[in-house]
């Protein structure tokens, strides 16, 4: 039997095992008795429990393992390799869920969002057995992925159900990754990749170090995982914005929820309301912010999409191991410090991807990026941002919202205000002077693009910081720079604008009941973090609950 976590104290683990990249079957087992010094036939199971690579050497590219092994005497093994930092007793990974749903009557929690966040505080909340309500102001997966798709084909554009707005969140359409740098003591990371697996990912997931789904696999998954919200008594509301809160002010002078207004007209009673809208919400945030619900101004960053042919970049990263199916396509992660004053990092990277239009309103340009699970198609494209601060857009917490459109706005008129994206050879960007024509790298941005003079649309600070940077990148990694490689306008949802305040207790200081969380209240980025902020939320909300009804029954 295949050695698992939970299989008691003869679970060893074996960490950072390095073997070339075209090791043999059973190296990996030598190589695991080597380390723990014992012979092959002491060494009983072995399952592989995380698997990456190093790159770092590209004529000496390495797998590394972390492998999970039974040995016939566990702690004799563990005694012998007590000075050897890469051995020793298999972690818990197991999730301690919430306290389950106490049987009192309440308004049920809700949930207003359905993206990652929004999605795993649901399924915490259901599994434990509080039936919530989800708000969505965007449709179902798969019709919303209807209409995202009739954008990028014909430019028919519907501002309530496209690449921010609907089931899934921005992470639906993008490379779906599943990593994250975060610190989790509590594995509710693991618990997010094992809910993914439950619902239809591949179980490889749970064992590569840098694992992705996809779009297209994305779509089947979260429909499972609502079948199973529903299931458990879950309710979903599709196509319904939150417009308004209804705040009853306690003893203490602080307020608590009371009640949503919907956009349908009801009024739905809540008094735990776990806050996922995303980082795209703007209208929501000015409702709240007028609400005065706390909010700041916080950092992010602005830049454009840059296009390579995924071979170059296979090449410049993995050299004659180029095309190698244990490596795949490549990725990269760059970063420039001191750019005109500036840091100049890539974002989102998708390897074997496209660039996506991604605006959630009328007249705006807007681009991202999205692979499929495969990371087939030609052309390899990341983020390239500047960041910036509150004080490049002074003005109050919703000052970045205006700061973003009026670079969306330039984007769309520079693209010939027809949802087409202005785009750029890297050359001519370099060079200060208009594309009139695109070279070797075709860009993959849909309905169509623009060849122009970028510089219009972006702050002359970070045109000159991104000019600075380029020349940088080529020097890291080979190629970077290539004339021909396509620059497109503008990457400027990289994080919420805004970050909305939050105490110990996940609940917003100023209003008891309302929980701020994922990437729009400013507390995660990327699919993975968002879940387990969503997780946290959903614990934060049960505690709540679990401490109301106390107090109810004495």
């Amino acid at each position: 039997m295949a050695p698992g976590p939970g299989d008691g104290t003869a679970m060893l683990r074996v960490t950072e095992l390095r073997l070339p990249l075209d090791h043999d079957a059973g190296a990996l087992r030598d190589a695991v008795a080597a380390r723990l010094g014992i012979g092959a036939d002491a060494l009983l199971d072995h399952a592989v429990a995380r698997r990456g690579y190093d790159a770092r050497s590209r004529g000496r590219i390495s797998l590394v393992y972390s492998v999970d092994v039974r040995v016939a005497d566990a702690a004799a093994t563990l005694r012998r390799c007590a000075d050897d930092p890469h051995v020793g007793p298999v972690p818990d990974l197991a999730y301690r869920p919430p306290a389950p749903a106490p049987h009192v009557s309440a308004p049920r929690p809700v949930v207003i969002g359905a993206g990652p966040c929004g999605l795993l505080a649901a399924l915490t909340l259901a599994e434990a057995g509080y039936r919530p309500i989800i708000i969505e102001r965007g449709q179902p997966v798969r019709i919303r992925t209807r209409d995202t798709w009739a954008f990028w084909r014909r430019g028919v554009f519907d501002p309530a159900s496209n690449v921010q707005y609907g089931e899934g969140g921005a992470g639906t359409f993008s490379d779906g990754k599943l990593y994250s740098g975060i610190k989790d003591p509590a594995n509710r990371a693991r618990r997010v990749l094992e809910a993914f697996v439950a619902s239809g990912a591949p179980a490889e997931i749970l064992v590569v170090s840098k694992p992705h789904i996809g779009t297209f696999r994305l779509v089947t998954i979260v429909e499972s995982m609502r079948a199973r919200i529903t299931a458990l008594g879950g309710e979903y509301r599709f196509g319904t914005q939150v417009t308004g809160i209804d705040l009853a002010t306690l003893p203490d002078g602080r307020r608590a929820l009371r009640a949503l207004a919907l956009s349908d007209g009801s009024v739905l009673p809540a008094s735990h309301a776990v806050l996922a809208v995303g980082h795209s919400a703007r209208d929501t945030f000015a409702m709240l912010h007028a609400a005065g619900v706390p909010m700041q101004a916080k950092p992010f960053s602005i830049g454009l999409r840059i296009e390579h042919p995924q071979t170059l970049i296979d090449r410049a990263r993995f050299a004659d191991a180029a095309g190698d199916p244990r490596l795949g396509a490549a990725d990269y992660k760059l970063v420039q410090h001191g750019a005109h004053g500036r840091s100049v990092y890539s974002f989102c990277m998708c390897p074997g991807g496209t660039v996506v239009a991604a605006t959630s309103e009328r007249g705006r340009v807007v681009t991202n990026g999205m692979s499929q699970y495969s990371r087939a198609e030609r052309n390899a494209n990341a983020g390239i941002v500047v960041g910036i601060t509150p004080a490049d857009y002074p003005g109050g917490p919703l000052a970045g919202i205006d700061f973003q459109r009026r670079w969306e706005d330039a984007a769309f008129v520079a693209g010939g205000g027809t949802y087409a994206a202005p785009v750029q050879r890297v050359e001519d960007f370099l060079a200060a002077r208009p594309s009139t024509a695109l070279g070797a790298v075709i860009p993959s941005y849909r309905p169509g693009v623009r060849p122009t003079d970028l510089a219009a649309c972006l702050p002359e600070f970070a045109t000159a910081a991104i000019r600075a940077a380029l020349p940088a990148f080529g020097r890291k990694l080979a190629g970077f720079d290539l004339a021909d490689a396509v620059l497109t306008g503008v990457e400027t949802r990289t994080s919420s604008p805004v970050s909305i305040a939050r105490g110990h207790d996940g609940q917003c200081p100023e209003v008891r009941g309302l929980y701020p969380a994922g990437e729009g209240a400013g507390y995660a980025g990327g699919i993975l973090s968002a879940g387990v902020d969503g997780i946290k939320a959903a614990e934060w909300v049960a505690r709540a609950m679990q401490a109301d009804a106390a107090v109810v029954a004495a």
